[in-house]
């Protein structure tokens, strides 16, 4: 399947940025199953000052702010190929070693309701993956997509306690309980192309988990399934932080106001 994006992410500050840098990870991964025909990133209110790979193979434009400037623009536009693979990655790659995806971070900490949950999922499962589906589907149960409930910098355990969530909750909580069984796993950034609209007001995020024989496999909490043909890889990492579409600094007290505006489509 080949999907066309179009996104604008606009930040309108309400005085002049003195300084400002922000790293933007929004090209596309190119692997195996995905594979990019056309991609056009581009920056108004700024300039792209360099481009690199980071740790977790993730393409990195680093934009500084125009000094003075009140408004930065970054637009994404550009058409995907996309096979289906019922969700298999396959085998790692990247500069970070597979046992670094085990590791606990401040976004990924669990506790007691963490705790709670991987006691009631249970082992009696027939492998591995169904025993993550299983997660998946429990996570759902306690922690329903209800929007206004938590923040960015929500972690884990926070979001089972508030008992609401969204997709970056989702994948943060099936992110710890596998790395407390035992599994590799990290967070995933990216576009999906809904069955019921074309206009959206974000992008969308997964979690993916590894296991051996297979390698990695992703989970799409939010909506019970595997990612098929209707999903864009953009970057992963341990944690929102690592995989943030857009994340950076000023300087000055200035606040800002975003608006996105993105369409996913066949």
């Amino acid at each position: 399947m080949r999907l066309i994006v179009n996104h604008t992410t606009s930040y309108d500050y309400d005085a002049p940025v003195i300084y400002g840098l922000q790293q933007i990870r929004l090209t596309p991964k190119e692997r195996a199953g995905q594979k990019t025909i056309d991609w056009d990133l581009t920056v108004e209110g700024g300039k792209i000052e360099t481009s690199f790979n980071d740790q977790h193979a993730n393409h990195v434009n680093l934009v500084s702010i125009d000094p003075g400037g009140d408004k930065l623009i970054i637009r994404c536009h550009g058409e995907i190929e996309v096979s289906e693979s019922s969700g298999v990655i396959g085998q790692h790659r990247g500069f970070m070693a597979l046992w670094n995806f085990k590791r606990e971070t401040s976004l990924t900490t669990g506790g007691a309701a963490v705790a709670g949950l991987i006691a009631e999922l249970g082992n009696d499962y027939s492998d591995d993956i169904s025993k993550a589906h299983a997660l998946s589907a429990l996570i759902v149960q306690h922690v329903p997509y209800i929007i206004g409930k938590t923040n960015a910098d929500t972690n884990a355990e926070d979001a089972m306690k508030a008992a609401g969530g969204v997709c970056q909750d989702h994948a943060h909580i099936f992110i710890t309980a596998m790395r407390k069984l035992g599994y590799p796993a990290r967070y995933v950034s990216g576009y999906l192309m809904m069955n019921d609209r074309v206009d959206q007001d974000a992008t969308h995020a997964w979690a993916e988990a590894y296991f051996e024989g297979i390698g990695w496999v992703g989970f799409d909490v939010s909506n019970g399934y595997s990612p098929d043909e209707r999903y864009i890889r953009v970057a992963t990492g341990l944690d929102y932080r690592d995989a943030a579409p857009v994340s950076g600094m000023r300087y000055g007290g200035t606040k800002e106001n975003m608006i996105v505006q993105l369409q996913v489509q066949q």
